[in-house]
């Protein structure tokens, strides 16, 4: 029987150990905090949203990094996998908005007490407050683990599924970067994803709270678009954040030290230009006789019509019949492009994931073990993958968990 030690007990970890014991394994889970899963408790809001009930084709089109590197993992185990084995771990779900798949209780706890109880079915022997200090390698092949405390347990195979940089008081504090460079891995720049932007603009302070629902956003760097898509926006004090905005930071959050991004806010995508100009006129002839301040009111949040007015350099005292045909262009290239200087992102320890991690390039997609070293194997964070925000994440960990695990205990894979 294969022993294996998983390093870790976030999500990848612990399907990680479930698949490995279940394919014949004895498995020893090694996580240094007091309890599993702290950073599944706090995702999708205490909520957790579980996975993305899309086609598989369409969840590797909201990978952003290395997509075809998790091909074989995402079709091994996949989200509809995912969804049968919370169903048999006695944790019901449920599909909402955007394919999201959520516990039917919208507790993430109750997905935590699943994967715990699997975790016991299975015989996983689980070590808490067991932080590990390096990972053993003789002769290119993973001989066991020395921790922190100095003691030293051997094993077959070693699984690093220890989370990124993001969270850091969940415990993902990147010590997988330092086992997989002592083993001699390559780690990718690592930055935050799926976090707020701070945005150069002072009007994000007088917006801060501002929800708008059913916007554009679109991420410009030169005359390249980097990203474009519709749905929810929130004003923070010193940025932007909300859905649109934490899945534009997944593609914008490297390029900031390339050069200046613009995010461009559409207020009325329904609507065209020449469209919304004859909305505009339409309200500017109710509206005849006021000044500009006051005529946009059916148009905009009453929050909102200040700033816009300053964008447009109309003044606001300004009588609606003498207001131009030009000064009502500018009017429309705002709603339709409200501009806003992204100056920074939110740190690690506001972002839901790192992007970065352990180069790919060294790990066989197929098993998920290294190249470098036998017996090593990664799953999860620690790599470099990512996506945006839908379930997406926690379907990558669950993938690469589950084909660490299973191969890992694999007799022909040693």
């Amino acid at each position: 029987m294969k022993k294996i030690i998983v390093i870790g007990g976030g999500a990848a970890g612990m399907m990680a150990a479930i698949a490995a014991a279940e394919h014949g394994a004895e498995v020893v889970l090694l996580e240094k905090n007091e309890k599993l899963g702290k950073k599944i408790y706090i995702t999708g809001k205490g909520r957790c949203n579980v996975t993305n009930a899309c086609e598989t084709e369409e969840l590797l089109k909201n990978i952003v990094t290395n997509r075809r590197f998790l091909y074989s993992a995402l079709y091994s185990f996949t989200n509809e996998d995912t969804m049968r084995f919370f169903e048999e771990c006695g944790v019901p779900l449920k599909i909402e908005r955007g394919e999201r798949v959520f516990p039917v209780s919208d507790k993430s706890s109750d997905v935590i007490n699943g994967l715990a109880k699997r975790l016991k079915q299975s015989g996983v022997s689980v070590r808490f407050g067991t932080e590990v200090n390096k990972v053993c390698v003789e002769d290119g092949v993973v001989t066991g683990v020395v921790l922190q405390n100095g003691e030293t347990l051997t094993c077959d195979a070693c699984i690093v599924a220890t989370g990124g940089l993001s969270y850091a008081s969940t415990g993902s504090t990147g010590d997988g970067y330092t086992f997989a460079k002592l083993c001699g891995h390559t780690v990718t720049e690592c930055y935050p994803s799926l976090v707020a932007l701070k945005i150069a603009e002072p009007f994000a302070k007088e917006l801060e709270g501002l929800s708008l629902k059913n916007v554009r956003l679109r991420a410009i760097q030169g005359k390249k678009e980097l990203y474009n898509d519709f749905g929810e926006l929130v004003f923070t004090a010193d940025g932007v954040s909300g859905p649109l905005v934490l899945s534009a930071s997944a593609v914008v959050t490297d390029k900031l030290n390339k050069g200046e991004v613009t995010l461009l806010l559409d207020l009325k995508p329904a609507l065209s230009k020449d469209e919304l100009d004859a909305r505009i006129l339409r309200d500017f002839e109710e509206a005849k006789n006021k000044q500009f301040r006051n005529a946009l009111d059916k148009l905009l949040p009453q929050r909102l019509i200040r700033v816009i007015i300053e964008l447009c350099g109309i003044s606001e005292e300004k009588q609606i019949n003498s207001v131009t045909k030009q000064e009502r262009n500018t009017l429309t290239d705002v709603l339709k492009g409200m501009p806003m200087h992204i100056k920074k992102t939110g740190g690690f320890n506001e972002a839901v994931i790192t992007k970065g991690g352990v180069s790919v390039k060294e790990v066989n997609p197929s098993t998920m073990e290294s190249k470098l070293v036998k017996g090593l194997f990664f799953a999860g964070e620690v790599l470099d993958t990512d996506a945006l925000t839908g379930g997406y994440n926690l379907q990558i960990a669950w993938s690469t968990g589950y084909l660490a695990g299973s191969c890992a205990a694999e007799e022909e894979q040693f």
